[in-house]
């Protein structure tokens, strides 16, 4: 894999720059509440070294029924500044998430307009696997001024995903499983439809990864969009559940060099429980 400050880097990469002084290592798991897991808790027993914890679900929009919709701009910068992570400072994100949620935190600090962040390849797992260091003690924090610029270009409503859906004019991506992509399968959140954004493609995230959980490389990552039959050279907008996995797809293509792709942010969650947007099911 070829390291890349600003999308992914290896765990060999994030081993030799830990030291560094404007280095700052993010903790972004997030669990969906089935696993009945507790990210918070998974955190303060085994971190990287010098990590610190973001709370997908707390630092968001609350003005927002949806879950953990992008936070507001006032929000971000107070956390952030709370949690010494600043400018001039290289930002790497991990998970230890079977929803790879490292990729949600990244693609909100590109929202902001900072694009120094890169998620760690394979995230804790693989640095536990290889025996790297941990450990449960907090770190020392000291604020640090951070300057934001919100990229609204990277975020799509429903008014404007309902357009695209009805010209044709971008792809949305889908990063669900088949059988929800379908109609098939259930939706995790009671009282939304089932199926699909009409004109959508399916890419599950999963396919994206290989089986130690690294990222696949741009080759095979271009490959699962066009076997999907995306047109990578439209304009992209992703889409899944409630935005975590989204994000792995907006990474995916950050990585095979398509720029022009932004996230819908309410994604199913808020799609399927409108009554009067058309859904779609089975494969198209």
């Amino acid at each position: 894999m070829q390291d890349d400050p600003k999308t992914l880097v290896s765990t060999e990469w994030l081993a030799a720059h830990l030291n560094d002084p404007d280095l700052r290592v993010i903790d972004a798991s997030w669990h969906m509440p089935a696993a009945g897991r507790d990210a918070r808790a998974e955190y303060d027993a085994a971190h990287i070294p010098g990590a610190r914890f973001f709370d997908i679900d707390e630092i968001a929009d609350k003005r927002s029924a949806l879950p953990h919709m992008a936070p507001p701009v006032e929000l971000f910068i107070s956390r952030m500044r709370a949690m010494g992570v600043g400018d001039g400072h290289q930002v790497v994100v991990y998970d230890n998430s079977e929803v790879r949620s490292a990729a949600r935190l990244w693609w909100t600090f590109r929202l902001m307009g900072k694009t120094d962040v890169a998620v760690l390849d394979g995230g804790l797992a693989k640095w536990q696997a290889e025996r790297r260091p941990v450990e449960d003690m907090a770190p020392i924090l000291r604020d640090r001024h951070i300057t934001v610029q919100r990229q609204a270009g990277l975020v799509r409503d429903v008014t404007q995903v309902a357009a695209a859906s009805k010209l044709a004019d971008h792809e949305i991506i889908d990063a669900r499983s088949p059988e929800r992509f379908r109609g098939e399968a259930p939706e995790p959140r009671p009282g939304l439809r089932a199926g699909h954004i009409p004109g959508a493609k399916n890419v599950p995230f999963g396919r994206l990864f290989n089986p130690d959980g690294t990222m696949k490389d741009p080759d095979a990552l271009r490959a699962a969009f066009q076997e999907a039959g995306v047109d990578l050279a439209k304009p992209a907008i992703t889409s899944c559940g409630s935005g975590i996995t989204a994000a792995t797809l907006s990474l995916a293509l950050e990585r095979i060099g398509h720029r022009n792709h932004s996230l819908y942010d309410g994604s199913w969650t808020e799609w399927g429980s409108f009554p009067d947007l058309n859904i779609a099911t089975g494969d198209a």
